[in-house]
């Protein structure tokens, strides 16, 4: 499986952080053979909402949002978190706290201390952890996190907020995840704040993350992303932009569809005149923004 990862942010409190990933098997010709089981291959590509010559892409990061891809001996596991940049006026680093929920994640993962059928307890359990924390760690993010279970050829998810993913198959968008939000740009969020600023910040439970589950096939296609890319680049556009790696299973081309579509995004961001799907949902609530 391809996984291209985009990350970018781009509008309000938006940031693109895309996964596409293909189902692939080493050998499908060969008969003869026993057939390796289904796995992502993965490209990772984002941008920070300002990018300057000083901007630094760091493991872990792209601007204040954060992703992991891990493996256990079952799954193959993906995530991305978007940091909430309003903490910034508080003197916090909004990236702080989505880069340590998916580190968290992704050690879970690595060590075989999860379920793969079960996303939404690696969310809850590496939230859990740092609760724990001596030194709790502020901020807040969304969360999504995508693990494909080799045997049973299924993908499990669990989404928080309005991260997401969509799964393309002959270019169609055959499963979407869909949007958690309180109001409109107010998404689903995980969060620690401090005493005296607690009733500032949303702060959702783990539990509340939507989980949904989805059988698939070799030359899928699967994407995640933060709304930075969903924001500025409508469905149709994403599928377009990914149709030629259906037949497709190598990894500089999957990187390349990363990078390819997160510059889409961030180059349509910039466009004052452009009506984004963030714009259009926007003027369909009497708000004028782009």
């Amino acid at each position: 499986m391809q996984t291209v990862t985009h990350y970018s942010r781009i509008v309000a409190r938006a940031i693109a952080a895309g996964l596409h990933s293909e189902f692939q098997i080493k050998s499908p010709l060969d008969s003869q053979k026993p057939k390796d089981p289904l796995h992502l291959v993965s490209g990772i590509s984002g941008y920070a909402k300002s990018v300057t010559k000083s901007s630094q892409v760091n493991k872990w990061t792209f601007g204040d949002d954060a992703y992991f891809v891990s493996r256990s001996k079952v799954a193959d596991v993906l995530g991305v978190a978007d940091g909430v940049g309003g903490w910034r006026n508080y003197g916090i680093d909004p990236s702080v706290f989505p880069c340590t929920l998916m580190q968290v994640c992704e050690r879970l993962v690595r060590e075989g201390h999860f379920v793969p059928q079960s996303p939404a307890k690696i969310i809850a359990a590496s939230y859990s952890e740092m609760l724990e924390q001596k030194l709790p760690i502020l901020g807040s993010s969304t969360a999504c996190v995508v693990s494909l279970h080799r045997e049973e050829k299924t993908i499990y998810s669990a989404n928080l907020g309005d991260s997401g993913f969509l799964v393309v198959r002959n270019s169609e968008v055959v499963h979407r995840s869909a949007d958690q939000q309180h109001y409109f740009n107010t998404p689903y969020q995980l969060a620690l704040a401090p005493p005296m600023q607690e009733a500032q910040w949303l702060n959702d439970s783990p539990e509340m993350a939507e989980s949904s589950s989805f059988k698939v096939q070799d030359g899928d296609i699967l994407m995640l992303a933060t709304d930075g890319l969903f924001d500025n680049m409508s469905e149709d556009m994403i599928v377009r932009t990914l149709s030629y790696l259906h037949s497709q299973k190598e990894e500089e081309r999957i990187q390349h569809a990363a990078a390819s579509i997160a510059q889409c995004a961030y180059q349509l961001s910039l466009d004052p005149d452009y009506m984004s799907p963030f714009a259009i949902s926007a003027c369909s609530l009497g708000l004028n923004l782009r």
